[in-house]
Order: structure tokens, then C-alpha cells, then sequence
């Protein structure tokens, strides 16, 4: 049986992608909480050792369920635009300098993240959160998303190679 203590990291890296799918702080804490709820309601995938995998499919469904509810006009993609460029440029470790061209930097850079980022397809920047920023292990993504874990590393190249490409275009290397 999965304990508490398994999946204590894995509360803010289910959180991180509701959000990154809402784009809304108030929607991803309660499709967070379902999620975890949810989970624990069900003891038959805690024992099947997938915990991971059934995390994150439950918090998927949760979000689709979210967008159907919401007014037809909402786009899944559209909101989560926003929010994987926000996430992703918070992950961009300042540059070392002067304290005063620091802040200056920073913001220069996250911009240019994002900019680089609303320019992947949205399937493209939901694999470079799960893997990169919350560090989902291959073969859940490849579960997650119906493909071999082989589709996942070739299309992870796929996705860093094009992420590249756009931060070269917004001259960052």
C-alpha cells in the first residue's frame, strides 16, 4: 500500500500541473485536493504500484472535467499557455551579477522563456513540465499519454530541440 510518506513530494508537482492546465490558483488547489482524495478512495491502484501514473491521470480528467463544465468558448490550451510560461520561467536560475542589473536580467530572461515557450504546441510544453520541471519519470508520461516510453524520449527531443530554437530567435543561448 502507498503511504503518505511516498507521495509527500508529490503534492505541489500535482498542484504545478493543475495550474499549468488552469491557469487558475484557486481551481488547481481544488482539483488538487480531489485528486489526492480521490486517490486515497481508491485502495486498488494505491496497491498496483502506478500511484505516480494514477495521480496524474486523476488530475488530468479533473481538469477536463473543469473545462466542460466551464463556458464552451474556454480552451484547455489557451489557459495553460499563460501558466507553462510563467512556470517555466520560474525555473530559469538568475544570472550572476551586479545587484542592480540583476532584477533586470531576470525579468529579461523570463520574458524571453515565455515568449519562447507560447510558441510550442501545447503538447509539447506539457512534456517539458511533466519531465523537466516536475521530474515525472519516463514511463508514466509514455501511460499518461498513451505512447511507448520510446515515442516519449523522441518527442522530449523533439520538444527541447524546438524550445531551443525559439530561445535562440528571442537571442537567448
Amino acid at each position: 500500500m502507498t503511504s503518505i510518506r511516498d507521495l509527500d513530494g508529490q503534492y505541489d508537482k500535482i498542484y504545478r500541473y493543475c495550474y499549468f492546465k488552469t491557469n487558475h490558483r484557486e481551481t488547481a488547489e481544488d482539483i488538487t485536493q480531489e485528486t489526492f482524495l480521490r486517490f486515497w478512495e481508491s485502495e486498488s491502484y494505491q496497491e498496483s504500484g502506478q500511484a505516480l501514473q494514477y495521480l496524474y491521470t486523476i488530475a488530468r480528467n479533473l481538469c477536463i472535467d473543469h473545462y466542460r463544465r466551464a463556458k464552451p468558448s474556454s480552451s484547455l490550451e489557451a489557459a495553460s499557455d499563460t501558466a507553462a510560461s510563467e512556470m517555466a520561467a520560474q525555473q530559469i536560475p538568475a544570472a550572476e551579477h551586479t545587484p542592480q542589473n540583476d532584477a533586470e536580467e531576470k525579468v529579461l530572461t523570463r520574458i524571453a522563456v515565455q515568449a519562447a515557450l507560447a510558441q510550442l504546441p501545447q503538447e509539447e510544453r506539457e512534456l517539458l513540465l511533466l519531465r523537466y520541471a516536475n521530474e515525472v519519470p519516463i514511463s508514466v508520461i509514455g501511460a499518461l499519454m498513451g505512447i511507448s516510453r520510446f515515442a516519449v524520449y523522441r518527442r522530449l527531443r523533439q520538444a527541447s530541440a524546438h524550445f531551443e530554437e525559439n530561445l535562440k530567435k528571442e537571442d537567448i543561448q
